[in-house]
């Protein structure tokens, strides 16, 4: 079946609360709202199921791990394919005994599960402790062909890399979606906010750029943790072409559905007159598998 030529792109922009039932519910309720606006892809933010749980370290938290299938993923997955819509769930996975990931869950639009996408890059950084909670990824970098395009799905902090980025662009995906959870440090934001946001903004929209395709980032907002700490999570989900120019982009502090089509023609179109993977050298890139120096 051929894809079509463009494909409508929804980010689910939310306030994660404590209990995680009640935030699944809030986020079916947005997925419908997604579809009935248009949207064919939806993307909801990194481990939207519950409050960002990397700010402190407690063995008990691996309890709202789940494996997949369970019953989040399929509830989505029938989701799905009641809407006709391709869903991207990022979820806290039990894989198996004291063996969790950070990995997004693909449904296509006839509600089967497409595949899995383990994040690869694990911060350790002030109440960004990951590495406790997650086994870094053994899928590779992936894409996944849907009813309504190719995407490639990236987590988080694998927005920083832009080894990702282009090798999730050079299997052939036309969007580059990122769920998210990132935001200040509420004793920072005065001095380092504005530049910390433009920082996260700019490289996506950079592998927009070099790559050539659209990219995608939907973040939560809300404040999580203690009242004079914690984290201020920012928002400002946001959907670019791939000229980098920003297509839509959400507030720092609303819940909001972001919308945006996604011309599939503008990824010929930009390749062309900027033709930057005709000019690569692959021949002198070696370099990039050693982690420093000349040898």
């Amino acid at each position: 079946m051929q894809t079509p030529s463009s494909f409508t792109l929804g980010l689910i922009q939310m306030r994660c609360p404590l209990d995680p039932q009640a935030n699944l519910e809030r986020a079916v309720q947005r997925i419908h709202e997604a579809a009935g606006a248009g949207a064919n892809i939806i993307c909801l933010p990194e481990l939207f199921r519950s409050q960002y749980f990397c700010q402190r370290t407690d063995p008990s938290i691996f309890d709202l791990a789940e494996e997949i299938p369970g019953p989040t993923s399929q509830r989505l997955g029938k989701l799905a394919g009641e809407l006709g819509a391709v869903i991207v769930a990022s979820l806290f996975e039990k894989r198996g005994p004291g063996l969790y990931h950070n990995t997004a869950a693909v449904f296509d639009a006839d509600g089967s599960l497409l595949g899995l996408y383990r994040k690869m890059h694990i911060p350790d950084d002030p109440l960004y402790f990951e590495k406790y909670y997650f086994t870094p990824g053994d899928t590779g970098f992936r894409t996944f062909t849907t009813r309504f395009g190719t995407i490639g799905v990236l987590v988080c902090w694998d927005q920083w890399f832009p080894e990702g980025a282009r090798l999730t662009a050079l299997q052939g995906a036309q969007v580059l979606l990122y769920p998210t959870a990132i935001g200040w440090h509420p004793h920072e934001k005065e001095q380092y906010g504005e530049a910390q946001h433009e920082a996260w903004e700019l490289m996506q929209r950079a592998h927009a750029v070099a790559n050539g395709v659209y990219v995608a980032a939907v973040n939560r907002i809300g404040h999580e943790g203690p009242a004079a700490a914690g984290l201020e999570f920012w928002g400002a989900s946001f959907i670019s072409d791939p000229f980098g120019r920003l297509i839509a982009r959400a507030s720092h502090q609303d819940e909001e559905i972001v919308l945006a089509t996604c011309d599939v023609t503008k990824i010929e179109e930009t390749r062309r007159n900027w033709p930057f993977l005709r000019d690569r050298r692959i021949d002198a890139y070696g370099g990039l598998i050693r982690r420093w120096g000349k040898e």
